[in-house]
């Protein structure tokens, strides 16, 4: 039988992890990292809590190769991430990244008959966002980004664990998203069903202030 693999995020997320996510804002007045409402608006204060789910019409993908299509898909993925400090622009902006979610997943690897659940490990997670929309998931000092997946297989039930030492994404303002493309994972644990590596792709869109009433959506400036 094909030996099955499977990819892991965060959030972050995260990812799965994702869990990781758009940047954040210290300041009450504007020319901050982030704002809110349009680009150089008002600027995301410390505390609030940005969230997001995927971009309409996209999956979350957990691939057992760089950008390949088999693996795991998932209809459905959130995230959340209150801002912990944001600058004036430019700059970096500071997040800790609370939760990241996935739903409706399935798989067409050989032997898989189902996904029991795909869990990000170790929040929160230090999420770190540029003016140049470049964004950076960091765990702890000494730690590493983990996902852990169960499957349902022809042989039972596997659970599979992946690390990842940091993460990287990009927001974009045209639509207000943050993207993830091919994050690596490696194996930490797991019995030989589970694969080396694993390959982590999805964006989120839009991102949004959840504490501002309407719920704006969030810009990097």
């Amino acid at each position: 039988m094909r030996r099955h693999t499977v990819a892991a995020t965060a959030a972050t997320a995260a990812a799965l992890t994702a869990l990781a996510f758009l940047p954040a804002t210290t300041a009450s007045a504007d020319g901050a990292v982030l704002t809110y409402g349009s680009a150089g608006g008002n600027a995301v204060s410390v505390g609030d809590v940005l969230t997001s789910s995927l971009t309409t019409g996209t999956k979350a993908t957990l691939a057992t190769t760089s950008g390949g299509s088999s693996g795991i898909t998932c209809t459905g993925s959130t995230l959340s991430a209150t801002v912990a400090d944001n600058p004036a622009a430019p700059g970096t902006a500071t997040e800790s990244a609370t939760t990241q979610t996935f739903s409706g997943c399935s798989s067409n690897v050989f032997g898989v008959t189902g996904v029991r659940s795909i869990t990000v490990n170790g929040l929160p997670y230090t999420t770190s966002a540029a003016s140049d929309g470049s964004v950076v998931v960091s765990p702890a000092a000494g730690g590493a980004i983990q996902t852990t997946v169960v499957l349902s297989t022809l042989l039972g039930t596997v659970t599979c664990v992946y690390q990842a030492p940091s993460l990287a994404a990009v927001s974009s303002n045209s639509n207000n998203s943050l993207s993830f493309s091919n994050q690596a994972f490696s194996k930490a644990s797991g019995s030989g069903l589970c694969a080396a590596n694993g390959y982590f792709t999805a964006s989120y869109a839009p991102v949004v202030d959840s504490s501002v009433s309407g719920s704006p959506a969030i810009y990097t400036n």
